[in-house]
């Protein structure tokens, strides 16, 4: 009865969907200690199939292409250790950071409050008091099940809030679009109905110049006229009955059209209701901006100024840890500071656009410089704007602003 109860409650949580897209199981152990981490390998064989060992710093890239594991556990007798060899596996190796990647430190206790700090910073997902080893030995098979799970779902997850929000602002500018063109058309209906009224007035003009010639000789060669009063009222006839029926059949045409007009608005008057609804609720949703910069008095300015003009934001100190930021967050643009040390923002900008994720995402550097040879080199990497420090606030707005309109998807 138990076991039923679990599966139901199970089932009925997951999406109608069904579950999520499953994802390869292999798991990395790295460490440099060989009795480590056959150990860890050890308790993991039971639940993994696909569970292989890296020692050495000479393996640090190589292994990691070789396995291209889905979960990286950090199997090190220091923490120091443990950072090193992961910042060096990010300045070696290009395939860290182009595919989904979830890392596991494992930990004494005299590290727990070091190793929580850099995963809430998210410089690693999760950690584990694992030396000494205690009764819980399952925990870190427990550890890595919800690892992959959320590797699964991030990949499943579709487009982000910020996405669909973007595309509902595209999409308020419809209804201005289509006012527009309504209104040009009906200039257009209008000139058009005009130019058919004066060439109706023309025509008649040219056939009462012509009666006049007639009637005072001066076209005696071509025509004798007996009566001008008859040939006055044959005139005006057939002005009346041959020519001018003509041209009100060509006005006519266009009321039809006016009448288009109006109905064509009247009737899409519900999905212009759709879609103001649709911008009002785009409005509640925030843009995440990724702020990338070392001085800390510069990420206090920028914090202020882009909460107050509603966005949500991210803070890395430097271009490893927004690479590593970008593992688990998607932002909508970011704002990427030159000089920095480790990585620079150049070199940040092109490892990221590397990664088919954020090809799209709009990059705006931040520099000390003017240059043209920075400018021409920050749009080489991949940015899309640049603004000089100390920089101007409400700039940089309309910048950020320009930047995100520009980037939603066609």
């Amino acid at each position: 009865m138990g076991n039923e109860f679990w599966q139901s409650t199970k089932s009925s949580s997951q999406s109608p969907a069904g579950k999520h897209a499953p994802i390869a199981s292999t798991i990395m152990i790295a460490s440099d200690c060989v009795g480590d981490a056959a150990q860890v390998q050890d308790l993991l064989h039971s639940e993994f199939d696909h569970v292989y060992i890296s020692t050495g710093a000479d393996k640090v890239p190589g292994d990691f292409v070789r396995y291209r594991p889905s979960v990286l556990v950090l199997a090190f007798d220091t923490l120091e250790k443990a950072e090193s060899y992961f910042l060096e596996l990010y300045r070696l190796c290009e395939e860290v950071r182009q595919q989904p990647l979830r890392t596991v430190i494992l930990c004494n206790r005299n590290q727990i409050s070091q190793v929580y700090e850099l995963c809430k910073k998210e410089y690693f997902d999760d950690y584990i008091l694992f030396w000494p080893m205690s009764d819980d030995s399952s925990r870190l098979a427990m550890t890595i099940h919800h690892a992959l799970h959320d590797l699964a779902a991030l990949k499943t997850e579709g487009p982000s809030k910020a996405e669909f929000a973007a595309q509902a602002r595209h999409l308020a500018e419809l209804e201005n679009t289509l006012d527009r063109q309504i209104v040009e058309g009906g200039l257009h209906i209008k000139v058009a109905s005009l130019a058919v009224e004066h060439a109706a007035q023309g025509v008649g003009a040219a056939l009462d110049g012509l009666s006049r010639r007639i009637i005072s000789g001066a076209l005696p060669d071509a025509v004798e006229v007996k009566s001008a009063d008859e040939l006055k009222n044959e005139i005006s006839r057939f002005k009346r009955e041959e020519v001018q029926p003509h041209f009100n059949s060509a006005l006519e045409v266009t009321q039809p059209l006016r009448q288009w007009a109006d109905n064509f608005k009247q009737e899409c008057e519900p999905f212009l209701q759709s879609a103001r609804a649709l911008n009002a609720m785009a409005e509640c949703i925030q843009p995440t901006v990724l702020v990338v910069d070392d001085d800390e008095a510069q990420r206090i300015v920028i914090d202020r100024l882009l909460t107050a003009n509603h966005y949500n934001l991210l803070f890395a100190r430097d271009g490893f840890e927004a690479l590593s930021i970008l593992r688990s967050k998607r932002p909508d643009l970011i704002l990427m500071d030159i000089m920095m040390p480790y990585m620079n923002g150049m070199e940040t900008t092109r490892r990221l656009k590397e990664i088919p994720e954020f090809a799209g995402t709009p990059v705006i550097m931040i520099t000390g410089m003017s240059e043209g040879e920075v400018v021409v080199d920050s749009m080489k990497a991949g940015a899309v704007d640049f603004v000089v420090k100390p920089f101007d606030h409400n700039l940089l707005v309309a910048k950020i602003k320009h930047a995100l309109n520009a980037a939603i998807p066609t």
